[in-house]
């Protein structure tokens, strides 16, 4: 008799404990968005790589030049070894190892150049589309969004919660609508 009593209060508190959160997760307004898609939908990101391939192409061009040059002198100096003696090879040799060490020195330096600024504006970017998504979600009454993409959060969520498309559509339009280099400052938003 009290192994009954017991089962029936324990079967009652478990019900009563799942009608109370589903009471609760109903009333709660979420929603997700898959930040890989809209990084790779959002124009702004888009202008900046073109921007950064752009300025790698004009640099490779650059700095091809100059291996070109190289590529010669070195071509020379293997025909002249041969006529202007062993000293003079020698010494020839230490001035193109010294170049071609400085080219790729160049080389790197340019790269790291190009990751340093492709990445704050990137950062500056990315910064921007998760205030704007924290400002989405406070007008739209959300309790909650959540990310998606590669770093997942979340493994399962109805289609229907899925807000990416309207996200990028608004952030896309007010990149277009708005001047770029003028970027309202973070005391104007709040």
């Amino acid at each position: 008799m009290k192994k009954s009593f017991l089962i029936i209060g324990l079967a009652l508190a478990m019900f009563s404990c799942n009608n109370g959160s589903t009471t609760a997760s109903s009333g709660t307004k979420t929603a997700y968005v898959d930040t890989a898609k809209l990084i790779e939908e959002n124009q702004e990101a888009k202008d900046i790589e073109s921007k950064y391939k752009t300025k790698s192409q004009e640099m490779g061009r650059e700095l091809e030049g100059e291996a070109k040059q190289f590529q010669n002198e070195a071509a020379t100096f293997q025909r002249d070894a041969q006529v202007k003696g062993m000293a003079w090879a020698q010494q020839k040799s230490a001035e193109l190892q010294k170049r071609e060490q400085q080219l790729g020195m160049k080389q790197q330096a340019m790269l790291q150049t190009l990751q340093q600024e492709s990445g704050k504006e990137m950062d500056s970017l990315v910064k921007r589309i998760k205030d704007y998504i924290k400002d989405y979600g406070k007008k739209n009454s959300y309790e909650y969004i959540y990310g998606t993409g590669d770093a997942a959060s979340i493994l399962y969520a109805k289609d229907g919660l899925d807000i990416t498309e309207k996200i990028s559509k608004e952030l896309n339009d007010k990149y277009k609508g708005s001047d770029k280099k003028e970027e309202p400052k973070a005391e104007e938003k709040k």
